[in-house]
C-alpha cells in the first residue's frame, strides 16, 4: 500500500474515524485512498476555518480527536483561528497538512511556505514525515501526541503520500491517561480549605461535566467556600439537575469585584484568571493582590480523582449537592428582542441538547435564562477568535447525531465561516441555528466605550466600522442559497413558532432573529 493508505489505516486503527477536509493537488493521493480504505468519514468543508472549527466541536463531544486534511501552508493559515481556539480549549486534534514533494521544495513554487513555522504557532507537536516507510509510524505518533488535549500537526509531502510503504499501517498506540495529582498537592489544597481564610475553587479547562459539578458543590458546601467556573470552559453540563456553580463574570471590572475578598484561589483545570484585554486603569490580573493562587490540577490531570480525594478529606462524600430545579420561563410576546429569544430557547430546549454559544453580547441574556432549562451541554468559545460557532456545531452534530444541536450565533461572527451552512445541508446535520441579527459588531461598541478611545464615543468614521448594516445581511437568502431551510422572525410570536418547529424537525434550520442590541 502507498503512504496515504497506510496513514488512513493507522488513523482508523486509532479510533480517528472522521476527517474534515479541504484538499488540493498535494493531497490527491490521500483523497484517492478514501476509496481504497474503509472506515473513514470524510467531511468536505468549503473553507479551512470551517474544518478546523468542526474538528474542535467534534473532539469536545466525542472526547477523542478528529483529523483534518489541509492544503499546504496557505490552507493551514486559513485554519489558524479555530485551531487557536482548539489549542486554548485543550482539545485534541490531528492535523494532516499536505506539502510539495520533497524534491520539489528547492524550486520555491508559488505555494511553497514554512509550514512547520505556521503550524508551530497553534500546535503542541509539529513534524514532517520524511519517507513513505515512515508515514504510518509518524501518524501513530501524531495521535499519541494529540492524546487527550493537544493539537498535533503532521506534514505529508506528496511523494511520501504516493510512495510505497512496505511497513504497512501501525496498530493502536497507547494514549496517556490523565496525569495523577500528587497526594501532597491534595493535602495542600485541603489545608487551604480548612484554614478559615476566604477561599474559592475555580474549575475550567476542557470539560466541566455533571459529575464534576456535583462533586464541587459538595466540596464547596462542606468547606464553606465559593465555587465557580472560569469564564469559558470548553464544555459545561448545565440545566436542571446540575450543580449550582457560579461563572466568573466576563467583564474584568465585574470579575475583580466578584473576587475582591478572596484570600486563596484553588485552580482546577483553569488558568489563573486574567482580563481578556488591557484597559486603562484596570488591573490585568483578576485575583486581588496578595491572593494565594494554587494549582491543584491542570486541564490534562486527573481532575475527577483529585475532587474525590478532596471529598474524602472533607468527609463530604455523601453530602447533598445543591442543584438547579427544572423551571421553564413563559414565552414572550410583542416585538422581538434578545431577552424574548432567550425565553424561547430556554422554554423549548430539548433534554440532552448540545448548545454551541457564539452569541457574543446576546449571551448576557441567554446564559442566565437557560440555567434551569432541560439538562444540556454548553460549548464555549475558548480562544476568543470568532467564526467558531457554526463550524463547531457541524463537528458536534457529527459526533452526536442522536442529539439536537442548537447554535446561538452573532451576525458578525457568522460571516467569518458562513460556508458551514453548506456542510450542514450536505451532511443533513440536525442543527437549529439562531442568528442574532442586530446589524452591528455590538461587542466592539461596548469595548470602544470600555477602552476609553475617543472619550468612549465613536465618531462617524469609527462608528461605520462597528456597524455591519447598509446593506443589511439577509441570512434567509444566504442560508437558502446553501441548502438550509430558513425563516426570519421580527416578533416574539414568530420566533416562538419558528424555534419550536426547528427543534421538532430533523435536519438543519436557520432563524434570522431581527433584534436590537442588548445595550
Amino acid at each position: 500500500m502507498n503512504g496515504a493508505e497506510s496513514l488512513l489505516n493507522t488513523l482508523i486503527n486509532n479510533g480517528v474515524e472522521v476527517c474534515f477536509t479541504n484538499p488540493g493537488t498535494s493531497e490527491m493521493h490521500f483523497v484517492a485512498a478514501l476509496d481504497e480504505v474503509e472506515g473513514m468519514r470524510c467531511v468536505l468543508c468549503l473553507f479551512e476555518g470551517v474544518l478546523s472549527g468542526a474538528a474542535d466541536g467534534y473532539a469536545r463531544m466525542a472526547r477523542k480527536p478528529a483529523s483534518t486534511l489541509l492544503h499546504l501552508g496557505p490552507g493551514l493559515g486559513n485554519a489558524l483561528a479555530n485551531t487557536h481556539n482548539a489549542r486554548k480549549g485543550h482539545v485534541p486534534v490531528v492535523n494532516i497538512v499536505g506539502d510539495h514533494a520533497t524534491y520539489h521544495l528547492e524550486y520555491d513554487a508559488p505555494l511553497t511556505s514554512d509550514i512547520e513555522g505556521i503550524a508551530g504557532t497553534v500546535s503542541h507537536w509539529v513534524y514532517t514525515s520524511k519517507a513513505p516507510g515512515d508515514i504510518a509510524r509518524d501518524t501513530a505518533e501524531a495521535v499519541r501526541q494529540a492524546g487527550i488535549g493537544q493539537v498535533a500537526t503532521l506534514m505529508l509531502p506528496a511523494d511520501v503520500s504516493w510512495g510505497d510503504n512496505p511497513n504497512g499501517p501501525e496498530a493502536a498506540v497507547a494514549v496517556a491517561s490523565p496525569a495523577a495529582v500528587p497526594a501532597g498537592r491534595v493535602q495542600d489544597a485541603l489545608a487551604m480549605l480548612k484554614s478559615g481564610r476566604k477561599c474559592m475553587i475555580m474549575i475550567g479547562g476542557r470539560e466541566v461535566d455533571g459529575q464534576r459539578g456535583l462533586m464541587l458543590s459538595r466540596i464547596g458546601k462542606a468547606a464553606g467556600v465559593q465555587v465557580c467556573t472560569e469564564v469559558f470552559p470548553g464544555r459545561v453540563a448545565r440545566g436542571a439537575g446540575t450543580a449550582v456553580i457560579d461563572r466568573l463574570p466576563y467583564l474584568a471590572e465585574l470579575a475583580i469585584d466578584y473576587m475582591k475578598e478572596i484570600e486563596c484561589l484553588i485552580l482546577v483545570g483553569a488558568p489563573a484568571p486574567v482580563s481578556f484585554f488591557a484597559y486603562p486603569n484596570v488591573p490585568s490580573a483578576i485575583a486581588p493582590p496578595g491572593c494565594q493562587q494554587f494549582v491543584l490540577a491542570g486541564p490534562n490531570d486527573d481532575i475527577d480523582q483529585a475532587l474525590e480525594d478532596l471529598l474524602e478529606g472533607l468527609d463530604a462524600v455523601n453530602a447533598a449537592p445543591e442543584v438547579y430545579p427544572l423551571t421553564l420561563p413563559d414565552l414572550g410576546v410583542g416585538p422581538l428582542d434578545v431577552n424574548k429569544v432567550a425565553q424561547a430557547v430556554a422554554h423549548f430546549l430539548p433534554e440532552n441538547a448540545v448548545v454551541v454559544d457564539e452569541s457574543i453580547t446576546s449571551s448576557f441574556a441567554l446564559i442566565p435564562a437557560t440555567t434551569t432549562a432541560q439538562p444540556h451541554d454548553w460549548l464555549n468559545l475558548t480562544g476568543g477568535s470568532i467564526g467558531w460557532g457554526l463550524p463547531a456545531s457541524v463537528g458536534a452534530a457529527i459526533a452526536c447525531p442522536e442529539r439536537k444541536v442548537v447554535c446561538l450565533e452573532g451576525d458578525g461572527s457568522a460571516m467569518y465561516t458562513i460556508q458551514s451552512l453548506w456542510t450542514m445541508a450536505r451532511e443533513n446535520l440536525d442543527i437549529a441555528v439562531v442568528i442574532f441579527n442586530n446589524t452591528k459588531y455590538s461587542v466592539l461598541e461596548m469595548e470602544f466605550g470600555r477602552t476609553g478611545a475617543r472619550g468612549g464615543k465613536p465618531g462617524p468614521n469609527a462608528a461605520s466600522v462597528l456597524a455591519i448594516g447598509g446593506p443589511d445581511l439577509d441570512f434567509v437568502a444566504i442560508a437558502t442559497g446553501m441548502g438550509v431551510q430558513a425563516s426570519r422572525a421580527t416578533t416574539a410570536e414568530e420566533f416562538n413558532e419558528q424555534f419550536a418547529a426547528a427543534i421538532k424537525a430533523r435536519g438543519p434550520r436557520l432563524i434570522d432573529a431581527i433584534v436590537p442590541t442588548l445595550f
